[in-house]
């Protein structure tokens, strides 16, 4: 029979949020596939694991992920742990798991820290819908192509950065986002963990002077409701009703349906839409 791939969350921060599962997990797999076996080491000799280590990052990925599907498919348990925090979020084992998934071998979660969601409920913005975006892509124009995206994002937006792109990422999220509400979190479940809620204009004035350290979780609020129903209406009102439709049939809406919309859109009847076109085409 073939293995399994456990994704084993570790500490990101804090030792004592290790997971007893995991330990075990640990301790009986036949082989660790780790981010950063240098860094690893440290945390399996704490818990007195003595498991095998193989290396598994950005580098490797693919290539790493054949080898350890061979051997997952010849009958060992493997383990997947990253750095910190759970395996495959804004970390190259999405890869290893894809490819399990796709090679019919089987994969498990062992939940733990994620600094996504650690973030997420310290930040005091909403919570019910969010979104993640992990690091901003390095490539300009795939980064522009993620900040327009974002400037009507709705949801509480999560995303990751380090100290030394910290200014420059909270002025590109001004400039792209206009001034919002921002938590800024970093040490998380540490010593000297800091939650700092704040705007992103105001952010910039206090790293003027003060240096970033740490890895940073930035908790972004998303664009009100009410600013994207006013710009919606705004570009509404900038169409004639044929084009109104248009908008809506386009997507693959039906034209009844795209009429009960246009009427929503602009606080009137159906039938005031559909008079009001029969108008437009009797004019033209």
């Amino acid at each position: 029979m073939a293995g399994t791939l456990s994704l084993c969350a570790t500490p990101i921060g804090n030792l004592g949020d290790m997971s007893p599962r995991v330990v075990e997990t640990l301790k009986s797999v036949d082989v660790i596939a780790a981010e950063d076996t240098r860094n690893s080491i440290k945390l399996l000799n704490h818990f007195d694991i003595h498991t095998p280590m193989t290396s598994y990052h950005e580098y490797n990925k693919i290539e790493k992920a054949h080898t350890l599907i061979g051997q997952l498919q010849s009958g060992q348990n493997i383990a997947l742990i990253t750095d910190a925090g759970t395996p495959a979020i804004s970390d190259p084992g999405e890869v290893l798991v894809a490819m399990c998934n796709e090679a019919g071998v089987r994969v498990t979660s062992l939940p733990g820290p994620a600094a996504c969601i650690t973030a997420l409920t310290l930040s005091g913005l909403p919570t019910r819908r969010f979104c993640f975006e992990g690091f901003l892509p390095p490539d300009k124009k795939e980064k522009a192509e993620v900040l327009e995206d974002l400037k009507s994002e709705s949801r509480t937006i999560i995303m990751y950065e380090a100290p030394h792109h910290l200014v420059r990422t909270l002025t590109e999220l001004y400039e792209a986002l206009g001034d919002r509400k921002i938590t800024l979190c970093r040490e998380l479940t540490k010593k000297f963990e800091t939650v700092f809620p704040t705007t992103l204009k105001e952010s910039l004035e206090y790293y003027k002077t003060e240096e970033p350290r740490g890895e940073y979780v930035l908790v972004i609020e998303g664009k009100s409701r009410e600013e994207k129903r006013a710009e919606e209406k705004a570009s509404w009102e900038e169409m004639t009703l044929s084009q109104h439709m248009e908008y809506y049939e386009n997507q693959g809406i039906d034209h009844k349906e795209a009429m009960k919309l246009v009427a929503k859109d602009r606080g009137v009847g159906k039938r005031d839409i559909y008079q009001a076109l029969l108008d437009e085409h009797e004019n033209e």
